[in-house]
């Protein structure tokens, strides 16, 4: 199925829009006219039609130019994917990918976002209404979140010659050190442009991303593949140790706490914090708390306010803080609210993230010494 939506004055809405259908292997609907209501009151949307296969999305998208598309990724005559590339081609409106929650659905969701796809969404495993309702709340949100999306451009390559190249280089002890990350829209490529240029001495890292549960080992095996550090989806209970970054799992809020003079990843409950689970300010308002002053607090692009207020717990807890730039964030969202907040230190594009905060580091450990060129600052994001 593909679906259309406009963002108009919410006054001008009526109830007519049709409603969606999911035509992938059992054909049971996606979308109920029940769940359409409940988009319809939380955010400015109108559904201007739906879409059997491409070639029906073709003739809609020609005639509605649509603002935002909800694309599954299993359609007859052409699958998702190739029509997804298509579409950035001839037409490059934001898309959001709908998926199953297996791992193999995880691997073609993040397939879709490296093809373009601004987001993806999960299907309910059951119909219950609580799954519906929490379905349309993210959906809803997603949809606002892609209708004022930017593509970002292309990253500035790191400098070769940039000083120091590593923890150890830098006389620093890279044990003493936690890392937290937190993002939302367009985190999964600003994640890997972060974990492509940390070193292998990089300290022990949690992150959080908000993405559906069953897509998130997917998503730390990709990005193992890019990084010097050792990524994989968080277990409950890892110590968090030097050159291993840990990815939270889907549907569950996690923490770091101390155990035995170290770090562990720590699960807790599923309930909802700002809407999404897990979520960035649980992670960040823990590390505020068990990580003090050794804490290195980063949050990248994604709407709404999520981990601005953690942040700001980390920074009056002693720790360093950087966010993505304005200019590199698909959505200047969560970076905006807790520069808004006085949560911010520095700001740089992901890539120049582990350097910035290196260099952050390294002249709080030596104040005296000649400081390090800045990669990043917090001045003029607003």
């Amino acid at each position: 199925m593909a679906g259309f939506l406009n963002l108009r004055d919410i006054n001008s809405l009526t109830h007519e829009a049709e409603t969606i259908l999911d035509q992938g292997r059992k054909g049971k609907r996606l979308i109920t006219p029940g769940l359409i209501d409940l988009i319809f009151d939380v955010v400015d949307i109108a559904v201007i039609g739906g879409a059997r296969d491409p070639y029906e999305a073709r003739e809609i998208i020609i005639q509605q130019r649509p603002d935002v598309i909800i694309l599954d990724v299993e359609m007859p005559r052409m699958d998702g994917i190739t029509f997804l590339k298509k579409l950035q081609v001839h037409y490059p409106v934001p898309v959001i990918i709908c998926s199953g929650v297996t791992e193999a659905d995880g691997r073609v969701a993040l397939e879709a976002i490296d093809s373009g796809a601004i987001d993806v969404v999960a299907k309910p495993k059951s119909g219950g209404s609580k799954a519906l309702r929490r379905l349309g709340e993210d959906l809803a949100e997603k949809i606002h979140a892609a209708a004022v999306a930017m593509r970002p451009p292309p990253p500035i390559p790191v400098s070769a010659t940039a000083q120091p190249t590593s923890f150890r280089a830098a006389g620093l002890d890279p044990h003493r050190h936690l890392v937290v990350i937190g993002a939302s829209t367009g985190g999964t490529e600003a994640i890997k442009d972060v974990l492509s240029n940390v070193p292998a001495d990089f300290p022990g890292t949690a992150i959080v991303q908000h993405m559906p549960e069953g897509f998130t080992k997917s998503f730390a095996d990709r990005l193992n593949e890019f990084s010097a550090m050792t990524v994989t989806e968080a277990v409950d209970g890892e110590m968090l140790e030097l050159g291993r970054a840990f990815v939270a799992r889907g549907g569950i809020q996690m923490t770091v706490l101390p155990a035995a003079g170290k770090r562990r990843i720590a699960y807790g409950t599923d309930e909802l914090v700002n809407r999404h689970c897990p979520s960035v300010d649980v992670l960040f308002k823990s590390a505020a708390v068990h990580a003090r002053s050794r804490g290195i607090g980063i949050i990248l692009t994604g709407m709404g306010n999520d981990g601005a207020q953690g942040l700001g717990e980390m920074r009056k807890a002693g720790a360093l803080t950087v966010a993505q730039d304005r200019k590199s964030c698909v959505v200047y969202g969560m970076p905006k609210v807790a520069f808004d907040l006085g949560a911010v230190q520095h700001t740089a594009p992901p890539n120049m993230i582990p350097a910035t905060a290196l260099q952050a580091v390294q002249r709080d450990a030596n104040p005296k010494a000649q400081p390090a060129a800045r990669v990043g600052s917090s001045h003029g994001e607003r």
